[in-house]
């Protein structure tokens, strides 16, 4: 990280196709930043937009979960929540037939709470509502970076959207509670879709839906991942910045 750089996102490619990184991948300099004008942004979220950390893997987390369901007629111990939640999750991942599988946690813990009711539930909202009760048992920092609000704030008449790695469930609660989520034209949630970043099909989506899929050198994707927000970018023709970098490119940190 670090650098005014951005990426081109034309890597030469060996005859077997597969994309040869440069030594400085995302290095291009502002010239290149500056021969097009800039018609999209496709943010990240986390790490990106919002500082955050949680402990799904703590019993403390499931302790509280399971505490809470019991009020709501499931009855299933911590020790056996947290492996039940893991174990679904985890065959839901392997029964997939995408490359980067991605769950619903509403309809994950909607089968915990039919399979442990004691009493007669409504399955699906009691499965929404532990969800949101689990990110909440599991957040230890949420905020956003401030650096990010004055990005956001200095392309206000760009379109603008994020792709995330993310459960619309609570993520999209976590963006309004913050003020995030009106700044943004729209937001592609990986658990809309089955499929998370970097799968190519989430960048396609935006830019169609941002009318830019002719022009993907003029849109730019920021974030903090390597992997997740600039391979996929350059692939398709865009530019690409991680996040610090876009801080320092726009004066915002020094």
């Amino acid at each position: 990280m670090g650098g005014k750089n951005i990426s081109e996102g034309n890597e030469p490619e060996t005859s077997e196709g597969t994309v040869i990184v440069p030594t400085d991948p995302i290095k291009a300099g502002e010239d290149a930043f500056e021969s097009c004008q800039i018609k999209g942004v496709i943010f990240d979220c986390y790490q990106t937009l919002i500082d955050i950390h949680t402990e799904e893997h703590r019993i403390e987390t499931y302790e509280t979960v399971s505490a809470w369901l019991a009020y709501h007629g499931v009855k299933i111990k911590p020790e056996k929540l947290w492996d039940t939640y893991m174990f679904k999750v985890h065959e839901r991942m392997e029964d997939s037939k995408e490359i980067y599988p991605e769950v619903r946690v509403e309809d994950i813990f909607t089968e915990i709470c039919r399979e442990n009711a004691i009493w007669k539930i409504d399955e699906k909202a009691l499965g929404i509502e532990t969800s949101k009760v689990f990110r909440a048992a599991s957040i230890r920092k949420l905020r956003p970076f401030p650096e990010s609000v004055k990005l956001i704030e200095h392309c206000i008449n760009t379109p603008k959207c994020i792709i995330s790695n993310g459960q619309r469930v609570f993520s999209e609660l976590e963006l309004r509670f913050l003020g995030l989520y009106d700044y943004f034209d729209f937001v592609i949630f990986s658990s809309d879709v089955g499929y998370k970043k970097p799968d190519l099909r989430l960048f396609m989506t935006a830019l169609k839906r941002m009318g830019l899929e002719l022009e993907p050198k003029c849109v730019i994707s920021l974030g903090d991942s390597y992997e997740n927000e600039i391979l996929p970018a350059r692939k398709l023709g865009m530019r690409a910045m991680t996040i610090e970098e876009a801080w320092r490119h726009y004066g915002i940190k020094e």
